[in-house]
């Protein structure tokens, strides 16, 4: 077991025994227990498990999200108080000054990643579990968790199109690199679309005029780039699990972004034209962004009663 293996083993156990729990639901309903399609449910069902686990930090995300819009004010006078300001003393205490104002609020720019950060180590687990299934199979290497020697052979005999889950892009044969491409392909598109959508319908205009945004732009090309690369050396079983995770991230963002969007986005204004549109009442001023004016104050139901030419003048004095 070398030092990836030792680091990663208890959620490398966790990964295997959900993989193999989920593989026992579905042969027994009658899927055969060496199908490749067995195993892509198996996996699916692992995607599906983690996803849901990481719900409350999704919540999170949205909530780090909203205030920052929130800041944009706060950030802009900040902006505008150290512009020109280019010394070093004045970066780090316009820096500071940022990083005080994100803990007093308890949000940060970088909560959009937490999500993905969190996945890592699960998605290295699962690589390292495909990744030893020939020398599980084999009994070079111990059962890990549930994923017993017998699963390890059912899933080593396995295989989708021909292909099997641990096959990779680098190995020879034209249908194994046309396969793993294509879900290489689509993975990185998924995270791209995913990121894009973010920025573009639920970020208002001066979110993204915010220099911390820039990092989070350059992020949107360099992952799914990172990705893409090296999905080569993912497993067909790891490309599976990400395509399916993407395809999640996707949905769930699209019903959040549609039904919660954030503050002064251009999702926001396409929420309330939808409401005009179905008749419900939507001040104009709401549909164009703007805060909403103060209303003239309205006028007493009393009747007012008349007064007097001699009460006038009695008044004026």
């Amino acid at each position: 077991m070398d030092w990836m293996d030792k680091l990663l083993y208890p959620l490398q156990w966790v990964v295997a025994w959900i993989l193999a729990i989920f593989h026992e639901i579905f042969t027994a309903i009658g899927l055969q227990a060496d199908s490749g399609w067995t195993w892509v449910l198996s996996i699916a069902g692992l995607t599906v498990v983690i996803r849901a686990l990481l719900i409350p930090l999704f919540v999170y995300q949205i909530k780090s999200q909203r205030k920052m819009q929130l800041l944009q004010p706060e950030i802009q006078r900040l902006q505008a108080k150290y512009k020109g300001k280019k010394d070093q003393y004045s970066r780090q205490a316009m820096a500071e000054e940022q990083m005080a104002l994100f803990r007093d609020n308890k949000t940060s720019p970088w909560a959009s990643c937490l999500p993905l950060l969190v996945q890592m180590p699960i998605f290295f687990s699962l690589f390292r579990v495909i990744h030893n299934m020939p020398k599980v199979a084999s009994g070079d290497v111990g059962a890990i968790g549930g994923f017993t020697q017998q699963l390890a052979i059912q899933a080593e005999n396995s295989s989708i199109f021909g292909i099997s889950l641990s096959a990779v892009f680098t190995d020879p044969g034209f249908a194994v690199k046309l396969l793993t491409g294509v879900l290489i392909v689509i993975m990185a598109a998924t995270m791209f679309i995913t990121q894009k959508q973010m920025m573009a319908k639920n970020m208002s205009e001066s979110a993204m005029a915010n220099p911390m945004m820039q990092s989070q732009k350059m992020l949107l090309y360099v992952m799914p780039l990172v990705f893409g690369i090296g999905g080569i050396y993912f497993p067909l079983g790891v490309l599976i699990y990400w395509l399916v995770s993407n395809t999640w991230t996707m949905a769930q963002q699209h019903m959040v972004i549609r039904n919660m969007p954030a503050p002064g986005s251009k999702a926001e204004k396409e929420m309330l034209e939808r409401k005009a549109r179905k008749g419900k009442t939507v001040k104009q001023d709401e549909l164009k962004g703007s805060t909403v004016t103060e209303e003239a104050p309205k006028k007493s139901g009393q009747r007012q009663q008349p007064v007097s030419k001699n009460r006038k003048k009695n008044k004026k004095r």
